[in-house]
C-alpha cells in the first residue's frame, strides 16, 4: 500500500485552512485521536490516507451528533 507523506501545510489546507496552532492543540488532544507526524529531520509529515480517514471519521462523528 502506497504510503504517501505530506507537508504540514498542506495537512492545514485538508482540514480547512487551520492554522498551526490548531494542528498542535489537536496533536495535544487525546480524545481527537488525530494522526501523529512523521519526523524527517525537523520537519513534520503526515501519512495522507491517516489524515483522509480522520477527516471522514470527524465528519461522521459530526453527523452521529446532529
Amino acid at each position: 500500500m502506497e504510503s504517501k507523506l505530506i507537508p504540514a501545510n498542506t495537512v492545514r489546507i485538508m482540514c480547512g485552512d487551520v492554522s498551526d496552532m490548531t494542528v498542535w492543540r489537536w496533536l495535544h488532544n487525546p480524545a481527537l485521536n488525530f494522526p501523529r507526524p512523521v519526523y524527517i529531520g525537523s520537519r513534520r509529515y503526515w501519512r495522507e490516507a491517516e489524515i483522509v480517514n480522520w477527516i471522514e471519521a470527524q465528519a461522521e462523528a459530526s453527523r452521529g451528533a446532529a
